[in-house]
């Protein structure tokens, strides 16, 4: 059984090792080293886009934490505002109860004068009337007319009359 691709033959020993030689020689300097410098250039940028997102996601979570600062100072000022406003809300309702108060003191006070007043000025009346009523009455006890000058003194004989206590 002699095959001849399986018996060794010296030349074409050679042949293959020098064409094997040369085909890696080749691809050496024509395919492994752009291959290399490829894949190294794709680590570089690998390497800057993860550099890149890991900036990126201290950046983001820097602004979130500002973000939530700023909402927490937002939230404190907006409580610090709603305080306020409901402090000057019941100050305002306290000054206008005390103006309302001192309001209807007022009114009631000068309601007081008024009936102050009106009562002066109806004992007054009364007065004036019953010291008429009296001069007629003594006028027709009298059975004469009562001068002017006598029914003045009559008149403040009764006031004065009136005026004493009972």
């Amino acid at each position: 059984m002699d095959n001849p691709l399986v018996q060794p033959d010296p030349g074409l020993f050679i042949w293959s090792i020098l064409t094997f030689l040369v085909l890696l020689v080749l691809l050496t300097k024509f395919a492994w080293r752009p291959l290399l410098a490829a894949l190294e250039a794709r680590q570089k940028t690998i390497a800057a886009a993860l550099d890149d997102a890991q900036k990126a996601r201290a950046e983001l979570e820097r602004v979130h934490q500002d973000t939530a600062k700023l909402l927490a100072e937002a939230r404190v000022e907006a409580g610090s505002i709603l305080t306020r406003t409901r402090a000057d809300a019941e100050r305002l309702r306290e000054e206008l109860r005390q103006k309302a108060m001192a309001e209807a003191a007022a009114v009631t006070k000068n309601a007081a004068q008024q009936i102050q007043y009106e009562t002066a000025r109806a004992v007054r009346q009364i007065r004036d009337e019953a010291a008429n009523l009296s001069v007629a009455i003594a006028s027709k006890l009298l059975r004469r007319e009562v001068s002017l000058k006598d029914n003045e003194a009559l008149i403040q004989d009764a006031i004065k009359q009136l005026e004493r206590p009972q």
